[in-house]
């Protein structure tokens, strides 16, 4: 999938216009405005969320928690239906647009949810214990909201930033690499300062003033955006969709497992490898050989056109293509090794109940709201990603081979250390706060507070959002020097698809820790009463799993070093490209 073409398209869609000279800096404002309202937005509904569903909706804490799991869940996977759709079928323009207004329709139903007594169960003195259940219909308006909200944010924020250096591109400077920099920078920049701002000022809100108000003040900030946004249109560069990589593996997968038998009928013969266009790659590489047959032209009459393209690409596929495939499957290992991490990372739901029932005042008037503590892992992230790429990288530059400092493939693992530490931490504090709330005589009460300050939750916060910048930002950077250019955007579709996958695993652990722990001891460890419940056992099996995921993590790498190996050596026939 050659990056030569899309850059035509948006020459050709330049040239068209040159007196409206569309695209450039003037664009800039409708895009990171958009961009940060529906973050602003989103993510202000996130935090407080589990105190809703169990307050309002009556439901314990372990399945608020796997609810809000799959929400998150549905969101990255939707990030990956969003990139693709935007890339390959509608356009990034359409795609945002579509996205903010689901987000606007989704946010506008959650705060009729608040609005209006009927679509809740009824109020009640013990919300965990004794209460209604929520209706059918009841779930299903709360329910609608969440996918109405995912879809935005699956549209919105795989294809906002891209759009955004789409308008950059054909800019008049010599310094073209700089300016797409800058905007990266402003962009991140944005993007954290919406993320504090949601988990600060949103969260206030709906502490100090309600669900009615705390859940209008997104709707106002999604019905600005959107019109924002649309405002900007006649002055977009709106790049034309092209072919989905996605189908191009289809594409190899089907001609390949066609061509399953062709080692007999070339054995002896010679064979040629379809390349398109101007690509370098002659011939694929000797690992993964049975992807090979994809790509081999038995006959250049029937599988070629007489322009030399592939007649059938179910049947021909090119040389690149059948190497991008591989370089998918060769970071797969790698890849799932951030999966228990992010299990971990999201668990953030049971810090807003540790906090609930700890002392949280800086002052004595001045007192951080439960769901406000994620914001410490949002200020170390950004804190530390500054401060490693303007003094750490410089410094380690002369010491190591790495332009960027340290390997990628380092970075993980100190990210996967680091986040065994962070919920070491999270065990040890939990348990020091169930065994204080017990002394004082709290064990069935989980509404009164503890003499414990709540600042003790920072440091694992501060750790996960090292943890945090130290994997995920390893993890894409690896993605991108494993793929061809032409897979670029696969990247950060992964790490969404890697973030999917551990908002199910999270809420699959939680139903099943909830369900066998009361079924053995009567009592779950993720009860809605914290104080009675073992948070803490949780949290240290988390740390067992993460122990454990750091080994899995050693072995993949081995394996990995072990393939770069193979590659370097690779000294083998002709034939056995193909041949098993």
């Amino acid at each position: 999938m050659d990056t030569e073409p899309e850059e035509a398209e948006k020459c050709l869609l330049h040239e068209k216009s040159p007196s409206s000279r569309k695209g450039g800096f003037r664009t800039m404002p409708f895009i990171i405005v958009n961009e940060s309202f529906e973050k602003v937005a989103s993510y202000g509904l996130a935090p407080n969320m589990i105190i809703y569903l169990m307050n309002d909706y009556h439901l314990d804490a372990a399945t608020g928690s796997s609810i809000i799991y799959l929400w998150s869940a549905l969101s990255n996977c939707l990030s990956i239906f969003g990139a693709v759709s935007a890339d390959s079928y509608l356009g990034r323009f359409s795609v945002i647009a579509f996205g903010s207004i689901s987000s606007l329709l989704g946010m506008m139903l959650l705060w009729l949810t608040a609005a209006f007594p009927q679509l809740r169960p009824t109020l009640c003195d013990q919300p965990s214990y004794s209460c209604n259940s929520p209706q059918v219909a009841q779930l299903a308006v709360l329910f609608l909201s969440f996918v109405l909200i995912s879809v935005g944010a699956g549209c919105v924020r795989p294809c906002s930033i891209a759009f955004g250096a789409d308008q950059l591109a054909f800019i008049s400077t010599s310094n073209k690499e700089r300016v797409l920099d800058s905007y990266f920078n402003w962009y991140y920049a944005s993007a954290a300062f919406s993320s504090i701002v949601a988990m600060t000022v949103i969260v206030y809100i709906q502490d100090s003033f309600g669900w009615t108000i705390g859940f209008a003040v997104p709707v106002i900030l999604m019905t600005m955006s959107v019109p924002i946004f649309l405002l900007g249109s006649s002055l977009y560069i709106k790049v034309k969709p092209r072919e989905s990589l996605f189908a191009g593996f289809m594409q190899v997968l089907v001609a390949a497992f066609r061509k399953r038998n062709i080692c007999h009928q070339i054995r002896n013969s010679g064979f040629n490898y379809y390349s398109k266009g101007k690509s370098m790659m002659l011939a694929p590489s000797n690992d993964w050989r049975f992807f090979n047959n994809a790509c081999i032209i038995e006959d250049p009459d029937r599988d070629l056109n007489p322009d030399g393209s592939a007649s059938n690409p179910w049947r021909l596929c090119n040389v690149e293509l059948v190497e991008s495939l591989k370089s998918f499957i060769r970071v797969l290992p790698m890849w799932s090794s951030g999966i228990v991490f992010l299990v971990s990372l999201n668990s953030l739901s049971f810090t807003v109940l540790q906090a609930q029932t700890m002392d949280r005042h800086i002052f004595a008037n001045v007192e951080i709201p439960a769901g406000s503590f994620g914001v410490f892992l949002v200020v170390s992230l950004t804190l530390w990603i500054g401060f490693y790429n303007s003094v750490l990288v410089p410094l380690l530059r002369k010491y190591t081979t790495q332009q960027n400092g340290l390997s990628p493939i380092l970075r993980m693992g100190i990210g996967l250390v680091i986040g065994t530490i962070a919920m070491t931490s999270y065990a040890i504090i939990e348990s020091r706060r169930r065994w204080l709330a017990i002394e004082t005589s709290l064990q069935d009460d989980a509404n009164d507070v503890i003499e414990m300050s709540a600042l003790w939750l920072v440091p694992q916060e501060v750790l996960l959002g090292l943890a945090e910048a130290f994997n995920a930002i390893g993890q894409i950077e690896f993605f991108y020097t494993q793929f061809p250019k032409s897979m670029s955007s696969i990247a950060v579709a992964l790490y969404s698809l890697e973030a999917a996958i551990s908002n199910l695993v999270g809420s699959a652990l939680v139903n099943i820790v909830d369900n066998v722990t009361e079924k053995i001891d009567g009592i779950s460890w993720l009860s809605s009463n914290i104080n009675n419940g073992h948070l803490d056992y949780y949290c240290w099996l988390l740390t067992l799993f993460n122990v454990v995921n750091f080994v899995y993590f050693l072995v993949c790498y081995r394996s990995y070093r072990t393939y770069q190996k193979i590659g370097q050596s690779n000294g083998t026939e002709e034939n056995d490209h193909v041949c098993m």
